[in-house]
């Protein structure tokens, strides 16, 4: 049986009995077909019953050849021990052989993050007097006040979007539900595109109830969501790289910047572990020194 035929039964597995979004099904199956390139390229006899960690090993080097970085390889692997351990549940193998494989040593990347000066300058150079202008305005204020993954937005029902009591039903990883506040300024933003946009398209079949559409009635890409955020960023004169989920590491950092509860903001963030969400307790540097200067007795003490 060739290698790609257990890709194919793991897909099925992750989708049907894990129940993971099509997103994550995709990205652990492209982790296990770099596997099979591998197999093809390098060791084309070899069986999973005949792998083992130093062969895997020189899979981690064949990657890292290949320009990934250190994050990107470890994510792989984390991959490719899903895989394993699918194989060893179907009873193709008894042993996973990844797992005395260790992770690249890597430092913790902290996001990209905008200010809240250059959060209004994104929107401000967004031309209103274009029907998709109204739209992409909501969207920008929708993504920066609810804190969503690119792919809960553009999955975002109006069904699950209750403006009277300030709240939007999203599905994120894993099919996961969880109430997320949004803010006034986005309502607002909501109902402008839903009354004067909205309202004047045929929504094709199967987007009927899908909150933000393109001109011809088909729920918007992710690939589409970049576009316009890119397109923004340059007509904004800004130098940073800038994606829809720059606007999610800004929508925690400002809320723990500001004194918001850790586990709060893990909630509507949609993390499973809190450690994820520790990510976002990076402060400023003058923030820092403020914050010591006013609490720590050694600097609240004056030197005589």
């Amino acid at each position: 049986m060739k290698w790609d035929s257990y890709i194919n039964g793991y897909a099925s597995y992750l989708k049907l009995e894990r129940s993971l979004s099509s997103n994550s099904v995709a990205s652990y199956i492209e982790d296990a077909q770099k596997l099979s390139q591998f197999f093809s390229s390098e060791h084309s006899s070899i069986t999973p019953q005949k792998v083992t960690a130093d062969i895997l090993r020189d899979f981690i080097t064949w990657i890292n050849k290949k320009g990934l970085s250190g994050r990107s390889q470890a994510r792989v692997l984390s991959g490719i021990k899903g895989f394993f351990k699918y194989l060893i549940l179907e009873n193709v193998i008894s042993d996973n052989p990844a797992t005395l494989i260790e992770s690249p040593r890597m430092g913790r990347k902290l996001p990209d993050t905008l200010s809240i000066e250059e959060i209004d300058s994104i929107i401000s150079v967004i031309d209103l007097s274009k029907p998709e202008g109204t739209r992409n305005k909501a969207i920008l204020e929708t993504l920066y006040s609810c804190g969503l993954r690119v792919s809960e937005l553009i999955g975002m029902k109006i069904s699950n979007y209750f403006p009277e009591i300030g709240y939007v039903k999203i599905t994120g990883k894993g099919n996961k539900e969880r109430l997320v506040p949004i803010g006034n300024t986005a309502i607002k933003c909501i109902r402008l595109y839903r009354e004067g946009v909205r309202v004047h398209l045929q929504p094709q079949r199967g987007s009927e109830d899908i909150l933000f559409l393109n001109r011809h009635g088909r729920k918007l890409t992710r690939v589409m969501i970049f576009t316009i955020i890119k397109r923004l960023v340059e007509k904004a004169g800004l130098k940073k790289t800038i994606s829809p989920h720059t606007f999610r590491h800004s929508f925690a950092t400002h809320l723990i910047n500001g004194g918001a509860d850790l586990r709060a903001v893990q909630e509507m963030l949609g993390h499973e572990s809190i450690t994820t969400t520790e990510i976002y307790t990076h402060l400023d540097r003058e923030y820092l020194r403020e914050s010591i200067m006013q609490f720590h007795p050694r600097y609240l003490r004056k030197s005589h």
